[in-house]
Order: structure tokens, then C-alpha cells, then sequence
């Protein structure tokens, strides 16, 4: 754990990586492939429902949780730098935290001290992931578990949040038993305790499919022009530019395995289903509903 408990780390992958190894022969392109205007034109939305997510998460970090395990921290370094006294008066700021937390709250489980957010995005069309996956199986079948492993790495266009929490069920009991170790002088074993109450915290992510979002976002807009009445030309092929490319995001979720093939068809039949609706210029409400409730059940 880092001193700075609340930290927010985020970096792109612009593009699928070249294996060297097998780069001659491989599916992989030399360069990043360029998203849609569609994809494009939501990307502050979804970056933003992304630090949204996050943030979410970082607003449950308490001020008594941070310093529980800042002091858990402090302890063991008095006991590495042989100040017992030190490191008592720590154990026992530790101890207070913790006691306020579940005082508030006495069934509360989990209480997050951490949180963080990486970013990976994939440059690449459906076909492109298509054809990396199968060079993927084939090494495999060969025998070269580690040149597919690599190429299978870059195969990810997803937000992970991770938060890091103090399992309340243990680390309080963990760090009350401390105390006593050193009273008996057994510094050793007390490091040791207190370095295994450390291990225990407890790291949970959810991971935040990028194509999936995407999707979300452009079938939000495309949901305004289909209720405007009388579209005007361009208008009507927003509408269906902005239903296209939506589908094409569907498709590459649906390949980088963000739900089964069995979960897609339905919502693949709900665009169809539109876009007889809205054409001819026809307006309504109300058609995006089922369509939005599909999608959100992926996520």
C-alpha cells in the first residue's frame, strides 16, 4: 500500500501490440485502426461515466479507514527500526479507527481505503480481433502457449476499477492480537502478524467494458432523433450512422468474449427492429426501451 491512498491511475494502450516474435505473419496490424466518428463523438461521455464509476467507489473511502492502515504502517516500521513504545502508540491509533468505523456501521464488511482506475482501449476492428484470436488457437494447438498468451493480453477495451478494503470480519481482531506479542517481548513474531494483517486486505474490481459503453451512449443519442418529428435529411443519417456504429461496437464486445453470443442476438434484433421503425423519417417513443434494458443486463 502507497502512501497516497487516493490515487487514480489511468494510461491507454493505443493500439494492439506487435508480438515480434511471429510479427511477419501475424494478424496483428503495425499500426492503430481508426475508431468511428460515432465512437469518437461519445468519448468524452464515456470517459466520464468511467471517472463517474470511479468515483462512486472513492466517495465510500473514510478518513478513519485511510489512517487505520497508515498507522497498521507505522507500526511495523517502529517495530523494523526497534521502537516497541512507537509502535504501540500506532497499534493502538489503528485500534481507535477501526473501532469508530464499525461503531458507525457494526455490520459493515468491507471498508475501502483505495481505489484506483486503468484504462485499456483496443484500436482495432471485429475482423482484426477475429483473425488475432484464431493466430491465438493456432499457437496454442502448437504448442506456444506464451507467444499466444501475448497476443491474447492486448485483447481488452475496458475500464478496471480496483478498490482495496480493510476485511472488518479480521483485521481488527488481527491488529488487537499485536499488542500483547510485543508484551511478551516477541518483536519477531509481532512483524510477522502484523505484515500478515497487512496481506489481508482485500482487492475487488469490476471491469467496465469500453464497447459496451460506447454502445450505450450512441443508442442515447440515436433514442433523441428518433422521438424528433420531421428529421431533417441529415438528421436521419445521424440516426442511422450513430445505429450502425453501435452495432459494430456490440459486435467487437461480443468478440472480445463481454457476454455470449446467446446474450447479443437479442439486442442485434432490437437495432433491426428500429431501424424499420424510424424509417421513411418516422419518429416514436419508447422504441429504445427494451434495447437499452438488454444492454444495461451485460454490464
Amino acid at each position: 500500500m502507497k502512501k497516497c491512498i487516493h490515487k487514480t491511475l489511468a494510461f491507454m494502450l493505443p493500439a494492439i501490440l506487435i508480438v515480434a516474435s511471429h510479427a511477419q505473419a501475424s494478424a496483428l496490424p503495425e499500426k492503430a485502426q481508426e475508431k468511428s466518428t460515432q465512437s469518437q463523438a461519445v468519448q468524452s461521455q464515456v470517459d466520464q461515466a468511467s471517472a463517474d464509476k470511479a468515483a462512486t467507489q472513492r466517495s465510500k473511502i473514510t478518513e478513519e479507514a485511510v489512517s487505520a492502515i497508515e498507522q497498521t504502517q507505522k507500526a511495523l516500521q517502529a517495530l523494523n527500526d526497534g521502537k516497541t513504545e512507537e509502535a504501540l502508540k500506532a497499534l493502538e491509533a489503528a485500534t481507535g479507527k477501526l473501532e469508530l468505523i464499525l461503531a458507525r456501521d457494526p455490520k459493515l464488511a468491507l471498508v475501502p481505503v483505495d481505489v484506483s482506475m486503468v484504462t485499456y482501449d483496443l484500436f482495432a476492428d471485429v475482423d482484426t480481433v477475429k483473425a488475432v484470436v484464431k493466430e491465438a488457437k493456432d499457437l496454442l494447438d502448437d504448442g506456444k502457449v506464451q507467444d499466444a498468451r501475448l497476443l491474447m493480453a492486448n485483447l481488452a477495451s475496458e475500464v478496471v476499477i480496483s478498490t482495496t478494503s480493510i476485511p472488518l470480519a479480521t483485521y481488527p481482531e488481527a491488529i488487537k492480537a499485536i499488542s500483547p506479542l510485543l508484551d511478551k517481548g516477541d518483536t519477531k513474531a509481532a512483524q510477522l502478524a502484523l505484515q500478515a494483517a497487512l496481506n489481508t486486505l482485500v482487492v475487488t474490481t469490476e471491469v467496465v467494458p469500453l464497447p459496451l459503453l460506447r454502445s450505450q451512449h450512441m443508442l442515447a443519442k440515436a433514442d433523441e432523433l428518433a422521438q424528433k418529428e420531421k428529421r431533417s435529411d441529415e438528421e436521419n443519417k445521424q440516426l442511422n450512422a450513430l445505429l450502425e456504429a453501435s452495432t459494430a461496437e456490440l459486435k467487437l464486445a461480443e468478440v472480445l468474449g463481454y457476454g455470449s453470443e446467446d446474450a447479443f442476438k437479442p439486442l442485434y434484433k432490437q437495432i433491426e427492429s428500429i431501424k424499420d421503425k424510424v424509417a421513411g423519417g418516422k419518429s416514436g417513443k419508447g422504441w429504445f426501451d427494451e434495447l437499452k434494458k438488454l444492454l444495461a443486463d451485460l454490464f
